[in-house]
């Protein structure tokens, strides 16, 4: 089984996680993106959280800018249109199911958590429910993996092409 698409991470790559997401980011286990200044845009997560409890989502946006623009595009009740497209479209459906296989693959790395066997996220591979984990999904895995992600991103005011991060310079204030 080949590796999933992350790079190992440092304190200062937890210290700026923690400071986008305003708490302590718990159980990441690499970083699955990158903005283009190199602070973290996605990280993975353990499926197994340290207190035991499962956790399906492999990929977790993070970055502020990126997690308002998806929150918006979610506002505009998009996801029913996209529901419909994935009951509409064979291809959109079967790469649908494919990126749920994918998602499975990279998770399946870290680990076996029988509690969450077969379970993906954002709804992957019946409905589009997140459109956050699935935006995560596709800048984890590139561009073509998860046709949902992908379409969300490209309609979404962010772009992981221009940096709107914040001065995470402060970021040591925010860690476990």
């Amino acid at each position: 089984m080949t590796r999933p698409p992350f790079d190992p991470f440092t304190n200062e790559d937890i210290a700026v996680v923690s400071a986008q997401l305003g708490r302590p980011a718990r159980n990441v286990v690499g970083i699955a993106a990158r903005c283009i200044c190199g602070a973290p845009t996605v990280v993975a997560t353990a499926p197994r959280l340290a207190d035991g409890t499962p956790f399906p989502t492999l990929y977790y946006l993070c970055h502020p800018a990126a997690t308002a623009a998806i929150s918006q595009l979610e506002a505009t009740q998009v996801m029913n249109e996209y529901n419909q497209l994935l009951s509409d479209d064979e291809g959109v459906r079967a790469a649908y199911r494919a990126a749920h296989e994918s998602f499975l693959a990279d998770r399946a790395v870290l680990g076996d958590v029988p509690e969450v066997a077969g379970i993906s996220s954002g709804g992957m591979p019946e409905r589009v429910k997140c459109l956050h984990a699935l935006a995560a999904h596709s800048l984890a895995a590139g561009p073509g993996v998860n046709p949902i992600g992908d379409l969300a991103l490209a309609r979404c005011t962010w772009t992981p092409a221009v940096c709107e991060c914040m001065d995470y310079s402060a970021a040591d204030s925010v860690t476990e």
